[in-house]
């Protein structure tokens, strides 16, 4: 039993990633299903997500908004938690999951995860218009993953499949960046936590 004096020790811990900056690891053996950690920070008006763009001109693809179905956003950067340091994969262990009001979403392993690995979801992230090359080069992912899809975009399906062909047959190096001000998005409904990847 837990008790004040027995403090729980947490999933994981933020250091440097191979693939990005900071990464989040896993302190401890994580289980499938397990809620690792809540999203945190400021949440905000689309508009007033639109007026803090980008939050550093020289890196203007680097932001930590996340989209509520609510029509909210979550601001990372601005009383943000550990969470924002976790780094998009196209084959990830774990998957942010919208809580049922649409105000809150939790990061969520997919699958067991040893100790020592790092934490990455899909940030699947969503644009208004026409996916240029530019701005694929722009959301360029390094996860180095078999599927990789060279974006941390969301492609429509016919794009995405001809992404996944294209990076098996390459060895291109590339570099992944972190988040952007197109928000990332959470799923509405919580998809199983059984699904095979490695």
């Amino acid at each position: 039993m837990t008790t004040e004096a027995t403090p729980i020790k947490p999933w994981h811990v933020v250091r440097r990633s191979k693939l990005h900056g900071n990464g989040v690891f896993a302190a401890r053996k994580i289980p499938a299903g397990t809620r690792i950690i809540e999203y945190g920070g400021a949440r905000i008006s689309a508009k007033e997500a639109d007026r803090r763009h980008p939050t550093n001109p020289d890196d203007p693809f680097h932001t930590f908004f996340f989209a509520l179905s609510s029509g909210r956003v979550i601001d990372g950067g601005d009383e943000g938690n550990d969470a924002r340091w976790i780094n998009h994969s196209c084959q990830p262990n774990c998957e942010a999951q919208e809580g049922k009001h649409g105000k809150r979403v939790y990061i969520v392993a997919l699958q067991d995860i040893p100790r020592g690995t790092e934490l990455s979801y899909d940030y699947g992230l969503v644009l208004d218009g026409r996916i240029t090359k530019a701005l694929k080069e722009g959301y360029r992912c390094l996860c180095g993953t078999p599927p990789c899809r060279g974006t941390m975009l969301a492609l429509p399906k016919k794009a995405a499949k001809k992404a996944a062909k294209k990076a098996t047959n390459t060895t291109t190096t590339k570099k992944a960046t972190t988040t952007t001000k197109t928000t990332k998005k959470a799923p509405t409904k919580a998809a199983p936590a059984d699904k095979s990847v490695p």
